[in-house]
């Protein structure tokens, strides 16, 4: 019977390999803070998008507490596994659905930012929001891997999510994502763990550039503590008319 010393072990590895995380993506977060900050600051929103399991990083973005108030997810139930998992692969290598997704958040670019997860940022949805966001004079953040995009086939003629981006945090996830056994891997994913970890990152870091430059930002508070209700109303009032899923 374990002892749990497996567990413990990939755990330990886990926090060195979200270490290295942290330190490959220093420069690139310091940047990706000043994109927010200036978006924010211009009464701009922070379109966030993914397909399959980077939904989580999505979820993790909007109206969450301690997360920006200025955040619009973009979403198709296609694109959720839940919804259908055979589907979700398949509508993510639609071509066209970027466009379709970008029109009913009414993404006219400009000030706005959009931030992309993807671990390969291969299909065409992931990469078409890029290149059609760069067209339309928008910074592009992407949560992506490039050493997965490398081991990855290609999908589309535009590239890569990576190469389309005005800006990559690099989750160092490997081809494949899994990471146990390290002989052979066939479980314990990495993207989803370094996606949560580089947005609350980016997070922090958007926090502590704002301070200092004396900009205030809209985070959200817990609508379970005290006072959260009443601290989140202005938020709700200011955002909800151009971001739908708040209502």
């Amino acid at each position: 019977m374990s002892d749990g010393s497996h567990a413990r072990k990939h755990a330990e590895r886990s926090l060195h390999d979200l270490d290295r995380v942290a330190e490959h993506n220093g420069a690139a977060l310091a940047e990706a803070a000043r994109l927010l900050i200036e978006c924010v600051a211009a009464d701009g929103l922070i379109h966030t998008a993914g397909a399959g399991h980077s939904l989580a990083g999505v979820l993790e973005s909007f109206y969450r507490a301690g997360g920006l108030a200025a955040v619009r997810p973009l979403y198709h139930p296609d694109l959720l596994p839940l919804h259908g998992a055979a589907t979700s692969t398949a509508t993510e290598r639609r071509k066209g659905l970027a466009a379709e997704a970008l029109h009913e958040a009414r993404f006219n670019g400009g000030t706005d930012v959009l931030v992309v997860f993807s671990n390969s940022g291969i299909n065409p949805y992931p990469v078409e929001l890029a290149a059609t966001a760069r067209e339309r004079g928008s910074a592009v953040i992407a949560l992506t891997s490039k050493a997965a995009a490398r081991g990855a086939p290609r999908r589309t003629d535009a590239g890569t999510l990576s190469e389309r981006a005005t800006l990559v945090l690099d989750t160092l996830a490997p081809p494949g994502d899994t990471t146990h056994p390290e002989s052979g891997p066939v479980t314990a994913p990495a993207s989803s763990l370094a996606n949560v970890f580089l947005w609350n990152l980016l997070m922090v870091e958007t926090h502590e550039r704002a301070d200092e430059d004396g900009i205030s930002l809209p985070w959200w508070r817990s609508s379970n503590a005290p006072g959260g209700d009443e601290a989140n109303a202005s938020r709700l009032e200011h955002y909800s008319g151009r971001i739908t899923r708040l209502r």
